[in-house]
């Protein structure tokens, strides 16, 4: 497998479990509402650190915030917090534990008006996967459109969600195909793209 094209990811390259993530998750099309509200929250978390850290902590994350279940999350207390605040195993942040459990209640809010969180996000790329065809060094860290879905989200109430974070969030949930066109991953992931 070492001989495979992948997209230039700095410390990637050899790191079976980065690679993993990179050959198996990223830029494939997320339909699931549930799971791309986890993953905003954990890109959200990552705000001044690198994936790779969060993407270790994830199952400690999964374990400390009920596997996302947001009519879970959104009755965490007082004693939830301090819970979350002692967990070493995930980012001990009170702002970023605070917006996930407002996030939660958000996300419940949305769809007790008749709105899913995944439809809203869908509808804003058109309901398709935005197929880009990037070479290295030209990856762009957010666009207009990322910056337009970050002031929707805001416009909610949802928090650490700038455009540079709401970009990573695109992409590694493939409302944007931003694996390299050198990368073997680009056209499965294309692929996937059609007929949802």
């Amino acid at each position: 497998m070492n001989d495979i094209a992948r997209c230039t990811w700095k410390g990637m390259n050899g790191d079976p479990f980065y690679e993993a993530y990179h050959d198996h998750e990223w830029g494939v099309p997320e339909w699931d509402s549930r799971a791309l509200w986890e993953k905003l929250v954990l890109d959200g978390f990552q705000a001044g650190l690198s994936w790779i850290t969060i993407l270790r902590k994830r199952e400690a994350f999964r374990a400390a915030f009920a596997d996302f279940d947001p009519e879970k999350v959104a009755r965490f207390d007082e004693a939830d917090r301090a819970r979350l605040m002692a967990d070493a195993g995930i980012i001990r942040s009170n702002g970023k534990i605070d917006a996930t459990i407002a996030g939660a209640r958000l996300y419940l809010d949305m769809r007790e008006r008749g709105e899913d969180f995944g439809q809203f996000l869908w509808d804003m790329v058109g309901g398709a996967p935005i197929q880009n065809q990037w070479e290295a060094g030209h990856v762009p860290a957010q666009t207009p459109l990322a910056v337009e879905m970050s002031k929707a989200l805001k416009a909610k109430g949802f928090k650490f969600c700038g455009p540079v974070i709401v970009y990573a969030f695109m992409q590694a949930t493939g409302l944007v195909n931003d694996h390299l066109v050198t990368c073997f991953r680009h056209e499965a992931c294309k692929a996937l793209g059609h007929g949802h």
